[in-house]
């Protein structure tokens, strides 16, 4: 699969697996609201079988990142976007979002979804709204599943 790469100010998004720093992934996203305590392997397996993004700057020092799940034709869903503190509110998540939705896979599809607790008004900006009818979504939700497979091990 090809790499898509964006470029702006010194900062550049790619799709290049290869430059993701998984360490730093893990870490932050163990420590957020919606992936507490989520193993390593679960990080891997999750990035091996999305469509990723890392944001990066001048050496490649990573400094956020974002997936989507996704069949690249009808349906995406977006997920694990940070960028890391020292670098927030310098407009680095806009440019994360302009870009991932310019990627061609994203261009065609009939619906992207994500969920968030903090995040709305950046995502409005980029034509994301509440679910209008949100009945007639379900869901399986396993809040503590990663703090169970940890007691479990």
């Amino acid at each position: 699969m090809d790499v898509y790469e964006v470029l702006s100010d010194g900062f550049k998004l790619s799709t290049d697996k290869d430059l993701l720093d998984l360490e730093l992934i893990y870490k932050v996203l163990s420590g957020t609201y919606w992936a507490e305590n989520i193993p390593v392997e679960v990080i891997a397996k999750s990035v091996e079988h999305s469509l990723c993004f890392g944001l990066y700057h001048g050496g490649g020092q990573q400094l956020g990142f974002a997936r989507m799940v996704t069949d690249r034709a009808t349906f995406a869903y977006l997920a694990d976007v940070f960028v890391i503190p020292g670098y927030r509110g310098k407009g680095l998540s806009k440019f994360m979002m302009k870009a991932i939705l310019e990627h061609p896979d994203m261009k065609g599809l009939r619906r992207i979804m994500l969920a968030t607790r903090d995040a709305h008004g950046l995502y409005k900006q980029f034509g994301f709204t509440a679910v209008p009818n949100p009945e007639i979504f379900m869901q399986i939700h396993r809040p503590s599943i990663y703090k169970n497979q940890i007691q479990n091990d």
